[in-house]
């Protein structure tokens, strides 16, 4: 009997996502009904898929190759489902995402809320978090990301690049004085945006094309930019974050640029998706509808 398509698609997504479990949460299935289906399919094939242990899934030779042919299938049967969808005018299903807190709070929040108001029968679970989350592994079809990629298994679709930037206070300058140089910011209070596990007190600077790191110290640190925004705007220190998060300060002068034109990080923002999958109809759209949105006020970054 030759296997079903149905439980080749059902063991890619066991081995994606790690777990009997999550597979099982993916589909609307019991952890038993999974576990039986793979078994079904190992008895069918005549062949062991899966060593399975308390605490993770090792695929063995013959489940190696099935894996790979096996998220072909999975592919290609997404495609053909994305294909037909194409023919409809509508739009359905839902969608699992995770955004910088930054950037959700600036655009996309309003943003993806438009985008289930053009498109009534999607729904979108839209989390903010600064963490690097496991696309695949927690079950998101998108995630904005801001950094640097490095895992080969997601494909990633640039949208623009977000330039930093350290200010004050007018208050704050006028009681300790303006820096001209990074060094001078040692003699400064600078107030730390700890949102990574390291590296939050070294501040990046470029000279003659080169970049290097400072460490600086101050008496305060949040993991929350609003919350390091409005102690910048009180005057309690230098800070040193994302140009968009205070673009409007700058420009209304309750915050003063400083050093523009040697600060050094800039970060891309990306919508990134798994690599094994052919984004739905749905997915693209929203990166379309998103990258948009992003570009009429990329003046901010």
């Amino acid at each position: 009997m030759m296997p079903r398509t149905d439980d080749l698609i059902l063991f890619a997504q066991v081995i994606e996502l790690g777990s009997f479990s999550k597979a099982a949460d993916a589909h609307g299935l019991t952890n038993s009904v999974v576990s039986k289906r793979i078994a079904r399919l190992e008895a069918e094939l005549g062949s062991t898929l899966i060593h399975r242990t308390t605490r993770r899934l090792t695929l063995t030779e013959a489940g190696r190759v099935l894996f790979e042919h096996a998220q072909a299938v999975a592919q290609t049967a997404q495609e053909a489902f994305d294909a037909v969808t194409g023919y409809s005018d509508t739009l359905q299903g839902h969608i699992r995402m995770s955004v910088p807190t930054i950037s959700g709070e600036l655009l996309l929040a309003e943003a993806v809320a438009q985008f289930c108001e053009l498109h009534p029968a999607i729904s979108v679970d839209m989390s903010l978090d600064n963490r690097f989350v496991d696309l695949v592994g927690e079950g998101y079809d998108l995630v904005i990301r801001t950094g640097h990629l490095e895992d080969s298994s997601l494909i990633a679709r640039h949208i623009l690049d977000s330039r930093w930037t350290i200010c004050a206070a007018p208050a704050y300058l006028s009681r300790h004085g303006k820096p001209q140089v990074p060094e001078d910011l040692l003699q400064h209070n600078c107030l730390i945006y700890s949102y990574q596990e390291s590296g939050a007190r070294d501040w990046l600077f470029s000279r003659h094309g080169e970049t290097y790191s400072l460490r600086v110290s101050g008496n305060f640190s949040t993991n929350n930019a609003a919350a390091l925004r409005k102690a910048a705007l009180a005057g309690h220190g230098l800070a040193y974050v994302p140009r968009c998060l205070v673009y409007p300060d700058l420009q209304a002068g309750r915050l003063v640029e400083l050093l523009p034109s040697r600060v050094g990080k800039v970060l891309g923002i990306y919508a990134v998706y798994p690599y094994n999958r052919q984004p739905p109809r749905k997915i693209k759209l929203l990166i379309e509808h998103i990258r948009a949105r992003y570009m009429e006020i990329r003046h901010y970054f």
